[in-house]
């Protein structure tokens, strides 16, 4: 009988249960109450045997009587018959546990939902093994409160704010949808996962490569009257249409089971892809430091000192501490001429109120005018651009999994999250905004945080959905200066590279043997070094269209085939995987 069904039914009313989340209620106080209320005929029946049992049986790790309590209980079971004996030692028993003074405090675990007593709120449960305390995962936010759960999510919207503004901005695309769809896709990839995987979808830059070539053609030969916004249509089609390579690959998971198609995803290749997200990333970061050091380095060491010496809320938040004191010193270095001044004008411009998306920005007025010929163009350049962001996706969620402590391929599955991500980029795509990705410095949020609950992430996304409709919003946000994104992306872009290294230690693979170095080594370069080449991507050309893989596509492939082709695999997936726990139940709440 778990502790919501059995010791809840029995609880006192006097006791709120957000009271035991929190774990301010003392343990004697509970057992006196506990005394009164089922105590109170004086016998003990089978059914309260069941219900003081789930609370005495983490309390016998402290020996003494609560070992003697839970053995007088566990008998009981045994038999299934509760003697006049038998109630009046468990009565004795509860008793003598009451008059004397202990220090423990009864709370539920967040992990698991069970009851447990606790000397400090820096211990283990004795059931799921879970930290408690500050260094505790958090899975249920609501016992945070509704304030700190918006100010959670106002610093995962900050988290991705940078890099999903910063496409739209490269491409020509609109922000305002760019933001709309950011926070519908994001509900919708919810949705669609069972509200169970704390993912944020925001820009993605895998894409790029296919809208420069789309928007190179305007004005070359046999282009001449193709204009740079009508290629963008077109290259949004051609997204939307490689969202179908996102589905056929769900569907093969969905068919073939999430282990056959895991075989081709080992630690030792999903690991070194994590890795390589972060360090590919690393030179945004340090480019955009560069604007300002100073300013950079105040938004680096408010996240370190934040999130070392910080305690309760100001632990949790960093990466938003981060940004208000970078933002702050921005503004009283430009006052001394030490950086740049913050630019106010096109926030004084900007309305308060607007539509995201307009008309004349979406894929459906070329249909009334179709060009086949450029569509086919569109569509050979951007959809095998697909392959390369179902790459990423894997190693996002095997990230996601690993921080969150939760196997998201197993429960909801990877055909689920496959399909939202696939779901969200064709909706986007259609309404002239980028392509939709699981985010990578979201997970970076999730590490540093630990509030693992993904209300926080649909709270964010609900921010952004907000926040589209605002243009003088988005106009402030604009003002951010580049140093602080870069200094808090200097961090962020680190703990996934660090969650990668994490993903080898925890999964324990054996990098003594020369099959998994070698794979590891392969990746590695391939991914860091075509990314920092000069030409930073392997181009050719079939049937005079041009294509141009990352080097994340590259090692990533290359690391799948090495896996499947080398003797010597020593990986079996399942769900119960180290460092993740399944997740067939679905939390209370959700």
């Amino acid at each position: 009988m778990g502790f919501a069904s059995g010791w809840m039914e029995c609880w006192p009313k006097s006791f709120a249960a957000d009271r035991v989340h929190r774990g301010e209620v003392a343990l004697a106080e509970v057992l006196r109450a506990m005394e009164k209320d089922i105590l109170a005929d004086g016998k003990v029946d089978f059914h309260e045997t069941e219900v003081l049992l789930n609370l005495a049986r983490p309390l016998a790790a402290f020996g003494g009587e609560y070992a003697a309590f839970r053995q007088a209980l566990e008998e009981v079971r045994e038999d299934g018959v509760v003697t006049a004996d038998e109630s009046a030692r468990i009565a004795s028993l509860l008793k003598t546990l009451i008059d004397r003074p202990n220090p423990y405090l009864v709370k539920q675990c967040p992990t698991c939902g069970r009851p447990i007593a606790v000397r400090s709120m820096s211990e283990t449960c004795p059931w799921c093994g879970a930290q408690q305390g500050d260094a505790a995962a958090v899975y249920d936010a609501r016992a945070l409160g509704l304030p700190r759960m918006g100010v959670l999510g106002v610093q995962h919207m900050f988290a991705m704010f940078g890099a999903t503004i910063l496409v739209p901005i490269l491409t020509g695309l609109s922000p305002s949808a760019t933001l709309l769809w950011a926070g519908l896709g994001t509900l919708l990839f919810h949705l669609i996962t069972k509200c169970r995987v704390p993912a944020f979808l925001g820009s993605s830059f895998a894409y790029l490569a296919g809208y420069f070539a789309l928007t190179g053609l305007a004005g070359t030969q046999g282009y001449e009257a193709l204009s740079k916004g009508t290629a963008l249509q077109y290259a949004c089609i051609g997204v939307a249409a490689s969202a179908i390579v996102y589905f056929i690959v769900s569907a093969l998971v969905r068919g073939c089971g999430v282990k056959r198609v895991m075989a081709f995803f080992p630690p030792v290749v999903t690991g070194p892809i994590i890795i390589g997200i972060g360090l590919v990333l690393a030179p945004v970061a340090v480019n955009s430091c560069e604007g300002c050091w100073p300013v950079s380095i105040v938004a680096i060491a408010t996240v370190l000192v934040c999130s070392i010496f910080g305690k309760g809320m100001v632990r949790i938040v960093p990466i938003l501490l981060g940004v208000i004191a970078s933002y702050l010193a921005a503004l009283v270095f430009g006052l001394f001429g030490w950086a740049d001044k913050i630019d106010y004008a096109n926030v004084a411009k900007a309305s308060w109120v607007g539509l995201p998306i307009a008309w004349e920005n979406t894929v459906f007025p070329v249909f009334s005018n179709l060009d086949t010929g450029l569509l086919v163009t569109s569509l050979a350049v951007v959809v095998p651009l697909a392959f390369a962001t179902i790459m990423e996706h894997v190693g996002d969620i095997s990230a996601i999994s690993s921080t969150v402590n939760r196997n998201f391929f197993e429960n909801p599955g990877l055909h689920r999250t496959m399909l939202g991500d696939g779901v969200a980029t064709a909706l986007a795509s259609l309404f002239g905004a980028p392509a939709n990705t699981t985010y990578g410095e979201n997970t970076g949020v999730l590490s540093l945080s630990k509030v693992y609950d993904p209300r926080v992430i649909r709270i964010a996304a609900c921010l952004a959905i907000l926040v589209s409709f605002c243009p003088k919003f988005s106009a402030f946000i604009g003002t951010i200066p580049p140093a602080t994104i870069g200094g808090v992306s200097f961090v962020l872009y680190g703990m996934i590279s660090a969650v990668g290294v994490r993903n080898l230690v925890e999964q324990r693979v054996d990098l003594s043997k020369s099959r998994n170095m070698l794979i590891a080594a392969i990746i590695l370069v391939l991914t860091l070094g075509i990314a920092f080449s000069k030409a930073g991507a392997i181009k050719f050309a079939v049937a005079g269209v041009n294509f141009a893989l990352s080097g994340l596509a590259v090692g990533a492939i290359t690391g799948i085939i090495l896996n499947a082709i080398l003797p010597g695999k020593d990986y079996t997936f399942s769900k119960d995987e180290a460092g993740m726990k399944a997740t067939d139940k679905k939390p209370e709440g959700k």
